[in-house]
């Protein structure tokens, strides 16, 4: 998906009233994108290369009962869910990127050196992490410098579940308002931190007129991860520097890059985008 620039603001570029700017991060979880002072951008898309595309996982288990090899100790699930997250100091905007872990399976047989000299089907399985460059529109205004924060999420603790009562958001048949169904209405993304973020369902605002008890402290009504390398939002660099056998974390492919495209104006923001 190519993203295109906003027409008003490629109008404003064209008449010399902001400049169309591009800032490249990657490797290292933690940026900041600088705005000069009496400035402001708008930041309106981003191409993010995810991590993990250098490297791949080779296993075989050779036939029924035989001891299964994997030369990579690294579990490379938490690849498959990357965030990223752009925090202005008036706003928070975190952004999920699902990444696909392909699997190829190759099987053989060959006649294995043992003492009974039987015949062994040798399975070869390749584990690799799509890094295909995933771009995003949005639409982000900050006259403050910007922090962009990535990572991968690996699991959540899901703390409650209900059912949904039919109320005049949640009617019946056209949601789960009604139904026996039991979803997620509390979870946590990084539960070893001090007051992790509850994200709570249906609504924050409702929660307890679905009869769904108090609103669990520190409540949030979108769904985001907070750093924490065990729980939380892992650091991408540290974890293949801690999980990678030594060269692998310093192969580009294996490290994520992002773009962020943007205008810059150098004048105070005006009052009605503020």
């Amino acid at each position: 998906m190519s993203i295109a620039i906003p027409t008003l603001i490629e109008k404003d570029i064209r008449c010399g009233k902001a400049r169309y700017q591009t800032y490249q991060t990657g490797i290292g979880g933690q940026s900041v994108l600088i705005v000069p002072d009496n400035s402001y951008i708008i930041i309106f898309g981003y191409d993010y290369s995810p991590a993990g595309g250098g490297f791949f996982i080779n296993g075989f288990t050779q036939g029924t009962n035989y001891q299964q090899y994997n030369p990579f100790a690294a579990n490379i699930s938490p690849f498959e869910t990357q965030q990223i997250s752009f925090y202005t100091g008036q706003a928070f905007h975190p952004f999920i990127h699902h990444v696909d872990i392909q699997t190829a399976v190759h099987a053989e047989r060959w006649n294995a050196s043992n003492p009974n000299n039987v015949d062994v089907t040798q399975v070869n399985t390749i584990h690799t992490i799509d890094s295909t460059p995933q771009s995003r529109s949005v639409y982000i205004i900050s006259s403050k410098s910007v922090a962009i924060t990535v990572g991968m999420i690996e699991r959540f603790d899901k703390n409650a579940t209900s059912t949904i009562p039919v109320t005049d958001k949640t009617p019946p048949n056209y949601t789960y308002g009604g139904s026996t169904a039991t979803p997620v209405v509390e979870s946590v993304f990084s539960p070893n931190i001090a007051n992790p973020p509850s994200f709570v369902q249906p609504s924050l605002k409702q929660f307890q007129d679905y009869g769904l008890g108090g609103v669990p402290g520190n409540a949030q009504d979108q769904a985001f991860a907070l750093p924490d390398q065990t729980d939380g939002l892992i650091e991408i660099s540290q974890f293949l520097q801690d999980n990678l056998p030594n060269g692998i974390p310093q192969k580009t492919g294996a490290n994520y890059f992002l773009n962020v495209r943007y205008a810059l104006y150098t004048e105070q923001t005006p009052e009605a985008l503020g």
